[in-house]
């Protein structure tokens, strides 16, 4: 029997989630999908090829929440609005009982660290309450996490450097825009770079190492190093590792764009004064630049990310890149979106297939990385991912 599902979040990712769990038939009896603004909502139920609910939810506050969840009454709630909400949203899941997702770690607003221990946090609370919390099931986090794990068990007996390539090769036509919320995206790339090497995170400089990678169906693109959430937990949950980074590409316009607008201060996210009135510059140029979602329509080229790890298998080394490649064009044929929605978005919804399924239902909070991969990587490869291995 399907299972009643609330999507909070409208957006790019939003519009993936809702548009998978309508095609899941059998996996979803019932659909509701939440945001801030209502007209967003109704728009996206409109274009579902089923009934779904819209409900207006302000996500910031765990008793609209909880309220909402008490009325509804999902098996599951899907997070895809923004970081700074989760804890909000776990909250009012908490309070009526309800399992979750999300697909990125708690943010503050006013300061940009991307840390689990916010979320970590909650994990005797959902245990003691028999409920699942799943962090970080998109892609990067999230099938990254599933492409470790899954080397780990098949592929290597010890692990010893990880590394994560990200690259968008696609092209939307505009002189600058974000394939993901602009403040959001913004705040994690000006931020400084961190990797794990030998037990201890290395602080640089915003994007001042770069190396060239190969990418399958992309060929080789400069990638620049960064931190990404997904390193903090995987280090954690596989200590053998001696050396973790990640890797994403940035085209010279934007890396231009970039050091303009944080050169003229339009990156700071603590308020500045204006004509009587406190304004966050980044909130600001967040108004001015496109929405992601307008960009799926003419989106061109390919994503193309993947793990590659390096280890031991029977006592030689062996070093493996785990990998998927995704066209923006047939993304949004199939779902009105582009490439980078889609593929935060279908693991997103797998990931909710197995909780209710019972395959990732256990009490606690969790990391991808830390739940059975398999089941999860054979579901995205069916829902429109997949993904391959490549000896190196």
């Amino acid at each position: 029997m399907g299972k009643r599902v609330l999507i909070i979040g409208a957006g790019g990712v939003g519009r993936v989630v809702a548009h998978k769990c309508a095609q899941a038939t059998e996996a979803f009896s019932e659909i509701a999908i939440a945001s801030r603004t209502l007209e967003r909502v109704e728009r996206l139920v409109a274009s579902l090829p089923r009934r779904a609910l819209a409900r207006r939810v302000d996500a910031d506050q765990p008793d609209q929440v909880a309220a909402l969840v008490r009325e509804l009454k999902p098996d599951i709630v899907i997070h895809v609005a923004l970081p700074y909400q989760d804890l909000a949203i776990m909250d009012g899941c908490l309070q009526e009982r309800c399992d979750y997702l999300d697909t990125a770690n708690y943010e503050p607003p006013d300061v940009p660290r991307f840390e689990y221990r916010w979320q970590w946090a909650y994990d005797e609370r959902y245990r003691t309450a028999g409920l699942t919390a799943i962090l970080g099931c998109g892609f990067d986090p999230g099938v990254t996490n599933a492409f470790t794990a899954y080397a780990r068990k098949h592929l290597l007996d010890r692990i010893r450097t990880l590394d994560i390539y990200d690259c968008n090769a696609g092209s939307h036509g505009k002189a600058f825009a974000t394939n993901f919320n602009p403040e959001i995206n913004l705040r994690e790339v000006t931020a400084k770079g961190r990797y794990w090497e030998h037990g201890r995170w290395v602080e640089t400089e915003p994007l001042s190492i770069s190396e060239d990678f190969d990418y399958p169906e992309v060929g080789p693109r400069k990638s620049y190093l960064m931190f990404h959430e997904e390193l903090e937990s995987l280090v954690k949950h596989f200590p053998e590792i001696e050396r973790a980074r990640f890797w994403m590409t940035f085209s010279d316009s934007y890396l231009e764009h970039l050091r303009v607008l944080g050169n003229v201060g339009m990156l700071r996210v603590d308020p500045v004064r204006f004509q009587g009135v406190d304004i966050v510059p980044l909130q600001f140029l967040k108004a001015l630049l496109p929405d992601p979602s307008s960009l799926a329509e003419n989106y061109t080229g390919k994503t193309s990310i993947g793990v590659l790890v390096e280890g031991e298998k029977n006592g030689r080394t062996k070093r493996y890149f785990l990998y998927n490649v995704c066209d923006h064009a047939a993304c949004y044929r199939e779902v009105g979106a582009q490439a980078v929605s889609y593929t935060t978005g279908v693991p997103a919804v797998a990931g909710a297939m197995m909780v209710l399924e019972g395959l990732w239902k256990r009490p606690g909070v969790w990391n991808v990385e830390q739940l059975d991969p398999d089941p999860f990587l054979a579901r995205i490869a069916s829902m429109g991912l997949p993904w391959h291995v490549q000896e190196r």
